[in-house]
């Protein structure tokens, strides 16, 4: 009789043991992986392109373009999209100010917390069509002193069709192609803002 009792319970015991490594093991496995080994899974979720590592944006006095009034400080408190390009604003500047637009509009409850920021470079500005097809945008001249130095800080490449995102610390941390569908933006934004408790 003992000897059954004491067989039985070590099966027992041998299960517990192999259904408690059946959920360990892999755990561990995934746990050294990330940390000890440094591996990263190759997939993101996100559909800008990552600026690495984020950029701290000086804060600087500009102009309004199309006020004169000048502000400090423009990228707290609000994430902030931003588009760099000529006043004139040709074709490109259209689309990208337009998906930027967009965008913020398609947030619904939560666009108060976005602003849109078009820093202009020079031949500013096509006053009529930003005042009607734009309410609201913050156009900032960027051919001051000061806003050569913030200009400094983003990316060069191809800024006509490029979007910038900005945290609402002032760091600069994304970029996208204005010329792709405004989704990707859009579901960034959406996860941002549903992660972040600033902004």
């Amino acid at each position: 009789m003992s000897t059954t009792h004491d067989q039985v319970r070590a099966a027992n015991l041998r299960t517990v043991t192999a259904l408690a490594l059946l959920f360990l093991v892999p755990l561990i496995a995934a746990f050294w992986l990330y940390y000890g080994a440094g591996w990263r899974p190759a997939g993101h979720i996100n559909h800008g392109e990552l600026i690495q590592p984020v950029i701290q944006l000086p804060d600087v006095r500009l102009p309004m373009a199309m006020e004169g009034t000048p502000v400090t400080n423009v990228f707290a408190h609000h994430w902030t999209i931003v588009y760099i390009g000529d006043g004139r604003c040709a074709e490109a500047c259209h689309r990208a100010l337009y998906v930027m637009r967009q965008a913020r509009f398609a947030l619904n409850n939560d666009m108060a917390r976005v602003q849109r920021v078009f820093l202009v470079t020079g031949d500013c500005c096509d006053r009529a069509f930003l005042l009607r097809e734009h309410p609201g945008l913050i156009v900032l001249d960027a051919s001051t002193s000061g806003g050569t130095k913030l200009l400094a800080q983003f990316p060069p490449t191809d800024l006509a069709h490029t979007l910038f995102l900005v945290d609402p610390l002032g760091n600069l941390m994304m970029r996208y192609d204005s010329r792709q569908d405004l989704r990707g933006l859009l579901e960034d934004l959406k996860r941002l803002l549903q992660l972040s408790h600033i902004g």
